[in-house]
């Protein structure tokens, strides 16, 4: 096999994708189709699910709130009945949290970040670690932290502080699982351009008394390629972190942002 050869993922790979219905999710579920892998996703929006179910009538799907414990048992018990089984676990389900200063933030608002970002990522792993151990396909954990998983980000400490423990969550779960055969890494997404993001703009503009624009720009500025990433890069490389390229490829936060230098 040669070196392009190993950048194909194995057709039929079995994949499950958390918050996937749309933005970073999606892009991974629709990019996984088209590489003939099986995947399911799920989301907490309903109306989302059915979108992405009747843009690709392949995609399997369910809903779930990622931050029930019994919900994320249902979907991921679900998963693999309807796909026989799993290869790939894309733990990406999260969500923004709230803006501003930590005197500010309502304890309801911390919780219900740290829920769904980071409780979420063990849910869905003491369900799915078991059923890849079982699979001899090279299976494989991709966790989603985000750059702000490896730099400070003011006013927004509830995210940072999730995606930090994501990254010690993969580097320990590596140790813990390449025993058998299981590779675990995390994408550190930067700015990527799309609606979640200029909500995110916005509100960081809000709360500094800035204008949106120049809020962007002040993004761009801190960013060394001058340009946000898109959700087609984030797929990109979990598609090549399930490739037999990336079969030794595990414990690593890989970042995926233009060199953002500072938050």
């Amino acid at each position: 096999m040669n070196a392009l050869d190993l950048l194909k993922p194995e057709p039929g790979l079995r994949v499950l994708v958390s918050g996937a219905a749309t933005g970073i999710g999606a892009a991974i579920a629709e990019a996984f189709l088209q590489a003939d892998a099986s995947v399911y996703v799920c989301d907490i929006d309903p109306s989302a699910v059915e979108r992405a179910k009747a843009r690709n009538p392949r995609l399997h799907a369910g809903v779930a709130d990622v931050a029930n414990r019994e919900q994320v048992d249902r979907v991921v018990d679900d998963a693999c009945a309807r796909l026989g089984g799993l290869d790939i676990l894309v733990n990406n389900a999260g969500i923004a949290g709230p803006t501003g200063a930590i005197e500010t933030i309502e304890p309801d608002q911390w919780e219900r970040t740290i829920a769904t970002n980071l409780n979420s990522q063990y849910y869905f792993l003491r369900k799915a670690v078991p059923v890849l151990k079982e699979t001899s396909d090279c299976p494989g954990i991709i966790a989603m932290s985000s750059v702000a998983g490896r730099l400070g980000y003011p006013f927004r400490t509830p995210y940072a502080a999730t995606k930090w423990a994501i990254a010690g969550l993969v580097k320990s779960l590596a140790i813990e699982l390449g025993p058998s055969n299981i590779r675990v890494n995390a994408i550190l997404p930067g700015v990527v351009e799309g609606e979640r993001m200029d909500r995110v703009i916005s509100a960081r503009a809000e709360a500094l008394g800035l204008t949106f624009d120049a809020m962007k720009e002040e993004y761009l500025r801190k960013i060394s390629l001058r340009r946000m990433v898109t959700a087609d890069d984030i797929a990109a490389l979990a598609l090549f972190l399930a490739s037999p390229a990336g079969r030794n490829i595990s414990g690593q936060a890989i970042s995926v942002d233009g060199n953002l230098e500072y938050l």
